[in-house]
């Protein structure tokens, strides 16, 4: 078995992220409101990939994403094989567009497959594509169906907005999934918090919820990778979101996302876990009237993100916050000796 340990809660590469192996031009904004566009990735057949960290001002934090604007000639061999050549959790490609209404079609690959949705790569997706047409409202057609991202410019950054399709959650079951994950994290029943009882929550694809006691136990995080990833695979599950409440009269929340299934540890920002909890939240009856959410991830690891979700009792949808920024291109490899 394959295990990767954190003895002190921190990823030991933190401007990484680490794994378990190894367009069309569309204008700009104008002057007045203009978004640095980032540096891009030169690949093979002259494919631009676009970098972003999602859910952060800082790019040493948040989640990286890559984003591919002009997907539409690229078949699923390429765009997956270009994700795992990105290496981040996922990247996400623009298959097919209509800029005159602003709608989209957008796919998501990880280093290892494709998944129906990724929030954080929406997210970055939204941003660099604000910042070449102007701020306002997108729609994107995903394999997990019809998402809408609202931009706007915010202290010369985009924030985008992202609404979720219905989201819902169900118990999880006790001998087939709680006992099972838990042995994989090396957790006991007495870690988890009785007020956030296990769930399987979804808002785009499903998440096993488990609220944590304690806030060391969750920044101690340790599992079977191996265990884990075959578990999730098994039972569908697109991470594990790992939450723990920073206060009972709060609605405040520090989390992390193992994903082995999509070819990382662990993720820093989790905008599909995120919007996933809001059904979670709902279903626990904590949304009586309108109220923002408020998720820290990533502090772990040295990539802290902020994640936040507003939910209203009367709509099963969750609109997921945040903002994106450019990442530098890597640094091209040194010319061989000779040449």
């Amino acid at each position: 078995m394959t295990t990767h340990t954190f003895p002190t809660g921190r990823n030991p590469h933190p401007d990484t992220i680490e794994r378990t192996d190894a367009t069309e031009h569309l204008g700009a904004l104008p002057s007045s409101a203009t978004v640095e566009s980032p540096e891009t990735l030169p690949g093979p057949d002259a494919v631009e990939v676009l970098r972003y960290s999602a859910f952060t001002t800082d790019p040493a934090g948040g989640n990286p994403a890559g984003v591919v604007l002009d997907a539409a000639t690229l078949d699923d061999a390429r765009m997956l094989a270009l994700a795992a050549e990105v290496g981040y959790s996922e990247t996400a490609f623009v298959t097919a567009h209509d800029h005159a209404v602003r709608r989209y079609r957008l796919r998501y690959f990880s280093p290892r497959a494709e998944v129906a949705f990724c929030g954080h790569a929406t997210i970055a997706t939204a941003v660099a594509l604000a910042s070449r047409t102007g701020t306002g409202e997108l729609l994107f057609d995903t394999p997990a169906g019809e998402i809408r991202v609202g931009t706007s410019l915010v202290d010369g950054l985009v924030r985008a907005t992202l609404t979720s399709v219905p989201t819902r959650s169900r118990p999880a079951e006790d001998p087939t999934e709680v006992e099972p994950a838990l042995r994989a994290l090396r957790w006991t029943r007495d870690d988890l918090d009785d007020a956030l009882p296990p769930h399987i929550a979804f808002g785009g694809n499903d998440h096993l919820v488990l609220g944590v006691r304690s806030r060391a136990r969750l920044a101690a995080l340790d599992y079977d990778f191996d265990a884990l990833h075959d578990l999730m695979r098994d039972r569908g599950w697109t991470t594990v979101h790992l939450v723990h409440r920073a206060s009972p009269d709060r609605l405040d929340f520090d989390a992390r996302d193992p994903f082995p299934v999509g070819g990382v540890v662990e993720d820093p920002a989790t905008g599909a876990a995120a919007a996933a909890f809001g059904g979670y939240l709902r279903t626990l009856g904590l949304v009586t009237q309108p109220l923002r959410v408020h998720l820290r991830q990533g502090e772990d690891m040295g990539r802290p993100s902020d994640l936040y979700v507003d939910l209203h009792p009367d709509d099963p949808r969750a609109r997921v916050t945040g903002t994106a920024v450019p990442l530098p291109a890597p640094a091209a490899p040194a010319p061989a000796p000779g040449h």
